[in-house]
C-alpha cells in the first residue's frame, strides 16, 4: 500500500474512531444511569462466557461468591497500589469496605447493557489500534500524528483498567471524574490527529486573538462544567444510597451545593457561547466550517439545557442522564474542533484548507 493510500486510510479510520468514541460515551452513560456497571461481574468474559446468559438457569454454580471473591481481590490489589503512591487512608477505607461483599443479583437487562457497552469498547479499541498502525505512515511528515496515535492507544488501556475500578469500588468517588476527563482526553487526541492529518503542514492563526482566547475560555468552562456534572452524579449516588433507591424526587433537592455550582456554571457557559457565536458569525461566512461548528454547538447546548431541566424536575430519568452526558461530549468535541480550525493550515501542495 502506498504512503498516500495509508494516509487516507488513517483519516477514514480515525474519523470512524471518533464516531465510535461518542457512541461509547453514550453507552457508558446508559450503563451508569441504569446501574449496570456490575451487570457482568467478570472480565473479559461475562459470567464466564463470551455471550452472556439470558436467564438465571444459565449462570455458573456458586457465581455470587465466586465473583465477590474476585472483586475483593481486585480491590485489595488496588489498595496496594494506593499505598505505593501514599494514599494509605483511602487504601484502608477500601480494605474495610464491607459493601462489596454483598453480591449483585442477576439481572438480564443490566447484564446485556454492560455487555453491549463492552462490545462497543472493544470495537473502539480495535479502531484505535488501527489508527496507531496507520499513523506510522505520517512519521516522515508529522511525527505528532504517529506519537499521539500510539499514546492514545496506551491511554485507552489505562482507561479500561480505570473503568473496572469505577465499578469495583464504592468509595473512590473522584475516579469517576478522572474516568470521564480521560475519556475526553482520548476523544480530543483523536480529533487532533484527524485534524493534523487533514491539514498537516504550516499553521498560523487565521482569526483575531480575541476570538481565539474566547474559544479557549469557552472550552475550559465546558470541561469544568463536565467535571461539576460528574461530581453531581457522585453526590446523587450518595443520596440515592441514603434513601435506599427510593424517593427519587428528593435526590436533586438533597444534592447540595455542587448541584447549585453546576446550574450556575451552565448559565455562564450559555452566555459565553452566545458571545462566541456572535463573533464567529461576524468574522466568518455562513458556509465556513467555523459557523457550521458553532451552529451545531449551539444546537447541542439548547438540547443540553432541555435534558438538564428534565433531570432537575422529572426525578432524573435515565434516558435524560445518558443524553446529558452525550450532549456534553458533543459540545466539547465541537468546541475543540473549532479551536483547531481557527488556525489556517496548509497541506503539502500549499492549498489552504
Amino acid at each position: 500500500m502506498s504512503t498516500t493510500a495509508s494516509n487516507k486510510r488513517f483519516q477514514k479510520i480515525n474519523l470512524i474512531t471518533i464516531v465510535l468514541l461518542f457512541v461509547l460515551i453514550l453507552a457508558g452513560g446508559v450503563v451508569r444511569s441504569s446501574g449496570s456497571g456490575m451487570g457482568c461481574p467478570d472480565w473479559p468474559k461475562c459470567f464466564g462466557r463470551y455471550i452472556p446468559p439470558i436467564s438465571s438457569a444459565d449462570l455458573p454454580k456458586d457465581y455470587k461468591q465466586k465473583y465477590v471473591d474476585q472483586r475483593l481481590a481486585k480491590n485489595q490489589r488496588f489498595a496496594k497500589t494506593l499505598d505505593v503512591f501514599g494514599y494509605s487512608e483511602l487504601a484502608r477505607r477500601i480494605r474495610e469496605d464491607r459493601s462489596i461483599l454483598i453480591p449483585e443479583e442477576f439481572n438480564a437487562g443490566r447484564t446485556w447493557t454492560e455487555y453491549v457497552n463492552r462490545l462497543i469498547g472493544a470495537i473502539s479499541g480495535i479502531f484505535l489500534l488501527l489508527s496507531a498502525i496507520y499513523g506510522v505512515s505520517y512519521w516522515g511528515k508529522d511525527k505528532k500524528i504517529t506519537i499521539l496515535s500510539i499514546l492514545n492507544l496506551i491511554l485507552v488501556g489505562f482507561q479500561g483498567w480505570l473503568g473496572s475500578i469505577v465499578v469495583s469500588t464504592n468509595l473512590v468517588a473522584w475516579i469517576v471524574t478522572v474516568h470521564m476527563l480521560l475519556a475526553l482526553a482520548i476523544l480530543a487526541l483523536c480529533i487532533y490527529t484527524y485534524h493534523l492529518a487533514k491539514v498537516y503542514g504550516n499553521s498560523k492563526l487565521n482569526t483575531s486573538p480575541l476570538i481565539y482566547v474566547i474559544t479557549v475560555v469557552t472550552l475550559l468552562l465546558s470541561i469544568l462544567q463536565i467535571t461539576f456534572g460528574t461530581e453531581v452524579r457522585e453526590k446523587i449516588d450518595a443520596v440515592a444510597t441514603h434513601f435506599q433507591g427510593g424517593y427519587r424526587n428528593k435526590w436533586v433537592v438533597n444534592a447540595g451545593e455542587i448541584f447549585a455550582h453546576h446550574r450556575d456554571m451552565a448559565i455562564l457557559v450559555f452566555i459565553i457561547n452566545i458571545v462566541l457565536y456572535a463573533l464567529i458569525r461576524k468574522r466568518f461566512n455562513r458556509h465556513s466550517i467555523h459557523q457550521q461548528l458553532m451552529s451545531f454547538n449551539f444546537l447541542m447546548i439548547m438540547l443540553q439545557i432541555v435534558t438538564g431541566i428534565l433531570l432537575s424536575y422529572s426525578a432524573l430519568p435515565p434516558v435524560a442522564q445518558a443524553a446529558h452526558i452525550l450532549l456534553a461530549s458533543l459540545i466539547f468535541g465541537a468546541q475543540f474542533y473549532l479551536l483547531l480550525n481557527l488556525h489556517q493550515s496548509v497541506n503539502v501542495r500549499g492549498v489552504s484548507k
